[in-house]
């Protein structure tokens, strides 16, 4: 039977062969990390309108004098003597989530996956890469001020059970803003550790626009890894009343003394840091099964972030990581061997009840900046012989983004002022009370409650804020009071920066 075809059909073939023709004949995509255009053109959700806001949102985080072009304008100064109980300037920062503490244990984590978010992706961000450094920035600039004195680190602003006793916007705190600090008598290897992590990471993000800067971080990174190498302890020993249970360190320091090595090695490029990894890195836990990457444990995006020096920069010594990561990988795979995973009924990730999405976001983008060194090195995961592509790990980053945005089974985005469904009653103490410029009176300690425990909406709209989210069974009360599922944090959001950078330029919307 011979094959006959319309004008039309012809024409349609002929533009198809010559787009397939024009991709596989351009020289210059071969090498291009970025070069996977493998989902759809048409994307069911505005990523770009995520990235915007996902960055926003840390303008509503923002202590201290805030800046004239501030975006989120229902805030206002505040915490403008911090510090000043030990006779030191620890004015701004960020608050990490729903309350006004300082905790610098999480806001550091937080530093270190903006920069990183940066790092890997800046170059696709377009009009969002100053936002995204000047969100960086504001972090820098207060940990800089909390490493100002050698072999110390000023870890919290803040007593977090008075401030929890009171339900109070930032701009009215008076609760004690007692200082803590680690030091040679009172070691805390984590919290400095990632402090150097952070430090080490953001120097990259400046090197080019910043020089100064950037050396000023890279110069302080060293110094504050030295002091977390050499005192070695948790920091939730000597400061146990004050960390726990908010920001214990569970998991120990060993990560974080592997992680801010990588940095370092990274940012420097000093082989003293290599051959401090390659001497200590089974010791502080670089072949361990824990898969959960977070605030509190490392050692997953130490192994990833290894990996590139192996992947792409070909350094032989570093070759066990690439098979740390791929176990990383294997266990989030449904159906592969070694698969470990739990998955709701709709499709998300879920690693724990409290605050189940920093995980999604965290391993998110994990998945696509691994899939991005794999890419650049022609490589793929091995899952106990069964071969798992970048293609799929992008696939799989995909869906739990997109489950974030509102492809769940409630049709409800987790992020705030993203799409027609969103949280209503988060737990945020500034975003749940009247605004400053709506009722400049003072709304005393306890007399907040009123507007906690109400069912109204919160009057202020914390734009970009993703929150805790569903449960296992993908359902979510929208409940004030949930701090589990309702509460928002700047760790949740800082990965997902990256992530959304990525499928927004995927989509050909940057």
């Amino acid at each position: 039977m011979g094959l006959s075809l319309s004008p039309l059909a012809l024409i349609v073939l002929l533009a198809c062969l010559t787009a397939l023709h024009q991709c596989n004949g351009n020289p210059f995509r071969k090498n291009n990390p970025f070069r996977h255009h493998h989902h759809p053109r048409f994307a069911k959700h505005n990523y770009r309108d995520a990235l915007t806001k996902s960055i926003m949102f840390f303008e509503g985080q923002r202590s201290g004098r805030l800046p004239s072009n501030q975006r989120i304008t229902w805030r206002r100064d505040s915490g403008l003597s911090d510090g000043a109980a030990l006779h030191v300037d620890l004015v701004g920062g960020y608050y990490d989530a729903g309350d006004n503490v300082k905790f610098g244990f999480p806001m550091a984590f937080t530093t270190t996956m903006l920069s990183w978010s940066v790092i890997e992706f800046g170059g696709l961000m377009k009009g969002e890469l100053q936002n995204a450094k000047q969100a960086i920035r504001w972090a820098t600039d207060y940990l800089l001020k909390a490493t100002a004195h050698p072999d110390t680190i000023y870890v919290q602003v803040g007593d977090a059970n008075q401030d929890h006793s009171c339900w109070e916007r930032p701009e009215d705190m008076d609760t004690p803003r007692s200082v803590f600090k680690i030091d040679k008598n009172s070691p805390g290897s984590d919290v400095a550790g990632e402090t150097a992590a952070a430090l080490a990471a953001a120097s990259l993000v400046f090197r080019r626009s910043d020089p100064t800067y950037s050396k000023l971080l890279a110069r302080r990174a060293i110094r504050v890894f030295q002091f977390a190498d050499k005192y070695r302890g948790p920091y939730s020993n000597g400061l146990k009343k004050v960390v726990c249970p908010f920001y214990c360190s569970y998991s120990g320091y060993q990560d974080e003394l592997l992680w801010g090595a990588a940095w370092l090695h990274r940012a420097t490029r000093n082989p003293t840091y290599l051959n401090y990894i390659q001497v200590n890195g089974q010791i502080l836990g670089a072949a361990e099964f824990d898969n959960t990457f977070g605030w509190d444990n490392k050692h997953v995006g130490a192994r990833i972030l290894l990996s590139k020096a192996f992947l792409v920069q070909r350094l032989k010594t570093l070759h066990d990581y690439k098979g740390h990561a791929d176990n990383f990988i294997c266990s989030l795979i449904p159906g592969a061997p070694f698969s470990s995973a739990q998955y709701t009924p709709g499709g998300l990730l879920f690693k724990m009840s409290d605050s189940n999405m920093q995980y999604v976001t965290s391993t998110s983008f994990l998945l696509l900046t691994y899939a991005k060194y794999l890419t650049s090195a022609h490589q793929v995961v091995n899952c106990g012989g069964t071969r798992v592509t970048p293609k799929r790990l992008r696939t799989i980053a995909k869906k739990q983004v997109d489950y974030l945005l509102g492809d769940n089974p409630l049709k409800m985005s987790y992020m705030v002022g993203y799409g027609p469904r969103y949280p209503q009653r988060i737990h945020h103490r500034g975003s749940s009370l009247p605004s400053v410029a709506n009722h400049p009176a003072k709304i005393q300690c306890s007399a907040g409650f009123n507007f906690m425990k109400s069912q109204s909406p919160n009057p202020n709209i914390l734009v970009g804020a993703v929150i805790g989210g569903p449960d296992q069974n993908d359902r979510f009360p929208d409940q004030r009071s949930d701090y589990e599922q309702s509460e928002p944090a700047t760790y949740i959001n800082a990965p997902l920066v990256g992530a959304l950078t990525y499928l927004a330029h995927s989509f050909g919307q940057l």
